[in-house]
């Protein structure tokens, strides 16, 4: 094995993405001293996402202080510049739903914050802004973000407000042509991993409003007003965020980013792989080693182990998974060209009992595959 990439998903609640990249490449090295490896940690746009980009690619980490998810209230934000002058900000630099505490209020909470951090890179000349969903706190579609990068929003007396989840409904006018003239020529891509749609039983209040502290009488409420701005969206806007999948991510910030930037939604591992140009990384290589924390039948939607399967196929590079549980209906991953799936849950026990052995398993699994590799 001469060279091999590692872009594992991490196995949430047990490692990080960079941690099984750490332990695959030590175990590499054992059998292949001489093998060039490139390790990729996954980011799916939630909170970590800025150091798995610089992790991969290097770059630089901004800190800024901005808006907490309470208006008046500051936090430590930061964002990254990458080469190729893309910047990366993930929500959860400065909305992200731990930040605040036990006062969870999906109605009162803003993402104006990452507005503020997405003004300073575009303040830094990048031509490509990633934006990562995930982990939020609001519920405000994305207007206190625009509101900062010079959206104006108008209420029935023409004046001009940050909108939050609870006055939504207020929202009278959108005027998107005083956004500021940088952004207007910087691509934005949203990495958004979900396809709920903006409101309706599947909806962004529906579904993830009660982790973010609302009850019945709020999503309800919520979720009626999301109605009426999303109405205000098509005509002023020219977008029915409705019919988009994803719409509803983070609060319906998936659906804002594309009404106020015109912003493509994109599954988080397709924009890592355009990012890193993994097409030219698949040049020369032996194996690619990739995994998640479960693979089954919804992984064939698109997660990370397909996305790097599909596009290892086309150069005939082999895909070997590496996974804590394998589920039902997995025989689809071989024609989208997985070569090899391997739990490491070596000893078959139940997760509470597995976790707390994963890095070992982890290891003590690549070992038995690199001893046969080695052997052939």
């Amino acid at each position: 094995m001469k060279k091999a990439i590692l872009i594992p998903d991490s196995f949430k609640g047990t490692m990080s993405s960079a941690e099984i990249c750490s332990i695959m490449k030590n175990e590499i090295l054992k059998f292949y001293p001489q093998c060039e490896i490139i390790s990729i940690p996954v980011a799916d746009g939630g909170e970590g996402s800025v150091d798995a980009f610089l992790e991969a690619l290097g770059g630089e980490k901004i800190y800024k202080k901005v808006c907490g998810p309470y208006s008046g209230e500051t936090v430590d934000g930061y964002y990254g510049i990458l080469p190729g002058n893309v910047a990366i900000v993930e929500m959860a630099a400065a909305a992200a739903l731990p930040m605040v505490g036990d006062r969870k209020d999906p109605s009162k909470t803003t993402t104006y914050g990452v507005g503020e951090l997405i003004m300073d890179a575009a303040s830094k000349g990048v031509d490509k802004i990633i934006v990562g969903l995930g982990g939020s706190a609001t519920n405000d579609a994305a207007c206190g973000l625009a509101a900062a990068c010079g959206v104006k929003f108008l209420n029935s007396e023409g004046k001009e407000f940050i909108p939050v989840g609870g006055t939504l409904d207020q929202v009278a006018k959108i005027d998107t042509s005083t956004m500021c003239e940088e952004l207007k020529k910087i691509k934005i891509v949203t990495m958004c991993d979900i396809d709920n749609p903006f409101y309706g039983p599947e909806g962004a209040p529906a579904i993830y409003g009660p982790q973010k502290g609302a009850d019945e009488a709020m999503i309800k409420d919520l979720d009626e007003k999301m109605r009426k701005l999303s109405e205000v969206m098509i005509r002023d806007c020219g977008v029915d965020v409705q019919q988009i999948p994803g719409s509803g991510a983070a609060g319906g910030m998936g659906g804002g980013m594309v009404a106020f930037f015109k912003s493509e939604l994109q599954m988080g591992i397709e924009t890592v792989l355009e990012t890193v140009h993994f097409d030219d990384l698949l040049e020369g290589t032996d194996f690619v080693f990739t995994g998640e924390g479960r693979i089954d039948g919804q992984s064939l939607r698109g997660k990370v182990v397909i996305g790097v399967a599909r596009k290892a196929k086309a150069k005939n590079v082999k895909v070997v998974a590496i996974v804590g549980d394998i589920g039902n209906d997995v025989g689809g991953a071989y024609k989208e060209g997985v070569t090899g799936i391997f739990s490491i849950n070596r000893v078959a026990v139940p997760y509470k009992e597995a976790r707390p052995r994963a890095k070992n398993d982890l290891a003590l699994t690549m070992e038995n595959l690199l001893a046969y590799t080695a052997a052939l």
